[in-house]
């Protein structure tokens, strides 16, 4: 099976992508927008039964390249989405 390549953006959405392939998924993309001065990236996980958010949730909790996270804002996505600052390089 061949990579992918998504374009590196101030946001992923998710529902593409199986729920196994998250956890590295977005190891790789939190480094690649770092790379590219992106430090607020909004990550769209759906609403459904919430499982999705939680996993991805206790991932961002653990990452030490992010520096916080919040519900997205309603007219974002609203707690189908995830807000995350990445720490800067330097901090990282």
């Amino acid at each position: 099976m061949k990579p992918v390549k998504i374009p590196i953006e101030d946001f992923i959405d998710l529902h593409t992508f199986r729920p196994e392939e998250v956890s590295d998924l977005l190891i790789v993309y939190f480094e690649e927008c770092i790379k590219n001065g992106i430090f607020t990236v909004r990550v769209i996980h759906g609403k459904g039964k919430g499982l999705l958010k939680k996993g991805v949730v206790e991932l961002l909790k653990k990452s030490p390249l992010v520096e916080s996270l919040k519900d997205a804002p309603m007219e974002s996505g609203g707690w189908g989405a995830t807000i995350v600052e990445l720490k800067k390089e330097e901090n990282a």
